[in-house]
């Protein structure tokens, strides 16, 4: 939970999905085998409220499964009971991902009169071959389309997006990038690809059909969409699967599953951006870089891992990180000595 958002999760695993991604179990995938009712509503709002408010906005969000593909009885039932923890002020906002065929104008006019108001749409990818091969069941017009209708009914729209899927390579994902940012999202979430065990990717990966998207692999490409998305003014809530003792436990058998993967990109993000600076230093120099306070560690690394990688690449004889007055994400060099001369 962020400071911004405090989210009260309610799960629909495999409820209303009409096709079976390649990638997707989402009982293993969220860790939940219950099926949503209007008792799991409640009790989950319950939960959150024996807890001390903390500021933070509080969310019911539906996720897993394809929420407005459900039966609309069902639909209704729980939002019901959402929008009833809305009037009564136990939650702050509704939130819920569907697919994007699975959107329009009176599913919309729905959703708006239970009060929600943000909509996430798992677009997972806008190359048309890339979502053939992952058995998505929609095209990357669909997500255009019903991203358009999200955003004209006056929802907030939330993109999610898959790297390293069937077919995909590191060029694609950018160019997938390029085009949810043309839809103005007001934020999105990356997941790099994870093989869960009892999924056709699974079975791929066993036959050898399917090649790895690993941590160092996502961490490499999520390091150049992060900035990508951040420079054009749009928030990553999320970077890689949030981590469960189910995936943890086993069910995560290969793949870009970490449970910290969102600072190891932002770490990597970091020593990238060192790396252009640090161009051009004479060998042999001792470096001193300064970056937020907060941000230390991650320009340090995990075990300083950046700290000796950029030493190596640049043959520095010392590099270290301090704090000092600058924006979020920046670094500058505040000192090199070479020689004993400054």
């Amino acid at each position: 939970m962020s400071a911004r958002a405090e989210i009260i999760p309610v799960f629909v695993p495999h409820l209303g999905c009409r096709h079976n991604c390649v990638f997707c179990n989402q009982k293993r995938i969220s860790g939940s085998e219950q099926a949503a009712s209007v008792e799991t509503v409640k009790e989950a709002i319950a939960r959150a409220a024996a807890l001390p408010r903390t500021g933070a906005k509080r969310q019911l969000a539906f996720y897993g499964g394809s929420f407005t593909a459900i039966e609309e009885s069902l639909q209704e039932t729980l939002l019901a009971a959402a929008q009833q923890a809305l009037q009564e002020r136990s939650i702050d906002a509704i939130r819920l991902s569907t697919r994007p065929d699975a959107i329009d104008e009176r599913v919309l006019s729905r959703l708006k009169r239970y009060g929600v108001d943000t909509v996430e749409l798992g677009a997972q990818s806008m190359d048309d071959e890339v979502l053939r091969l992952s058995r998505r069941g929609h095209t990357a017009a669909d997500v255009v389309r019903a991203s358009n209708l999200v955003c004209e009914a006056g929802f907030s729209l939330v993109l999610q997006m898959m790297t390293g899927l069937p077919g995909d390579s590191p060029e694609r994902d950018m160019e997938t990038a390029r085009r949810l940012i043309a839809l103005r999202p007001d934020a999105v979430r990356l997941y790099p690809t994870v093989i869960v065990r009892d999924t056709e990717l699974y079975d791929r990966y066993l036959a050898g059909e399917y090649a790895e998207h690993s941590v160092e692999d996502a961490v490499e490409v999520c390091a150049k969409l992060l900035p990508l998305f951040e420079d054009s003014g749009i928030e990553v809530i999320r970077l890689g699967l949030n981590p469960t003792e189910e995936l943890t436990g086993g069910a995560a058998v290969a793949g870009a599953y970490h449970p910290a993967l969102g600072e190891l990109v932002k770490s990597r993000v970091y020593r990238n951006r060192a790396r252009a600076l640090l161009d051009g230093i004479a060998p042999h120099s001792h470096v001193v870089l300064g970056v937020e306070a907060r941000a230390i560690s991650q320009m340090t690394g995990q075990k300083r891992e950046n700290l000796r990688n950029l030493c190596k690449e640049f043959s520095l004889d010392g590099l270290k990180v301090r704090p000092a007055a600058v924006k979020k994400g920046e670094i500058v060099i505040l000192s090199v000595e070479n020689d004993g001369k400054v």
